[in-house]
């Protein structure tokens, strides 16, 4: 190879070098937020095919932390997260009232049901959660509670008071301390009853012996909130980026795209946003 040759394939070499580290600048600038949420919106597989839709119409990338509401919510009040996206509306109205989240907005719902064994040993099948909890109470059986603080963990507090039990401690009531997927894990493993909401529910594997058995109670309506937490109180918060989701997720095509997933032909989450 002559030298003129050598130095012209020297100079093409170096022309390659501005284009590399430009795509390695533009990845690195990638915007980021981080979102609090409970695990049934993430183990429903929900955000697999909301995220990336939001993503392709904003560039913004979203890092989901999976927890139990309380969890979640409290991660919004140390400033660890940009949004929340959760389903305990006393718990985010109280964050909103106390400072530390803008404004709540209703996105989306499904419902809480009643699973356990087929065979039904307290008899609880119907429509009716508080009776169902009742008898499974006086029967002492098997169940399964997240014991988490979660959304799902705070409204079966509230069936159970509502069904005259204030603590639910008889012998065979086991709280976990988990997320929905592996308390129905466990419940499907010990033939125990266990509250779920029914995205979770849909997309579980591992049933067992497990079916719906109570569901259809409007009391077992699961209502999902979205808000930005408060920059006035945590700077580091990325108001506009977070900000971006909130707009898109309560709009008609991020509510499009809640409506659009589904699993095995049933829908798992109704989107019912308003503009307050």
């Amino acid at each position: 190879m002559s030298f003129v040759a050598i130095i012209s394939k020297a100079f093409r070499a170096a022309a390659l070098v501005p284009i590399v580290l430009t795509a390695t600048v533009s990845i690195a600038h990638t915007d980021t937020i981080v979102m609090a949420s409970t695990t049934s919106t993430e183990q429903s597989g929900l955000f697999g095919t909301l995220l990336p839709a939001f993503r392709q119409t904003s560039g913004i990338t979203i890092k989901v932390v999976a927890l139990g509401t309380g969890q979640a919510i409290d991660m919004g009040r140390r400033g660890d997260a940009d949004v929340l996206f959760v389903h305990d509306q006393a718990a985010e109205e109280k964050i909103v009232a106390d400072g530390f989240a803008i404004k709540r907005f209703p996105v989306m719902y499904n419902d809480f049901v009643l699973v356990g064994p087929a065979a039904d040993p307290a008899k609880t099948r119907g429509k009716d959660i508080v009776e169902a909890l009742k008898k499974i109470n006086a029967a002492n059986g098997n169940f399964v509670s997240r014991g988490d603080k979660s959304g799902t963990h705070a409204a079966e507090l509230r069936y159970w008071k509502n069904a005259g039990v204030n603590n639910p401690a008889f012998a065979n009531y086991k709280a976990c301390g988990c997320g929905m997927g592996p308390a129905l894990n466990i419940g499907s493993s010990t033939n125990a009853y266990v509250l779920t909401d029914r995205g979770t529910w849909l997309s579980f594997k591992n049933r067992g012996d497990l079916v719906v058995l109570v569901e259809g109670d409007t009391r077992l309506f699961n209502q999902y909130g979205v808000m930005v937490v408060n920059p006035a109180r945590h700077p580091q918060v990325k108001l506009a980026e977070a900000q971006k989701f909130v707009d898109w997720v309560i709009s008609p095509a991020g509510q499009s795209v809640i409506a659009s997933y589904k699993i095995g032909g049933e829908q798992l989450f109704f989107p019912n946003a308003t503009r307050q």
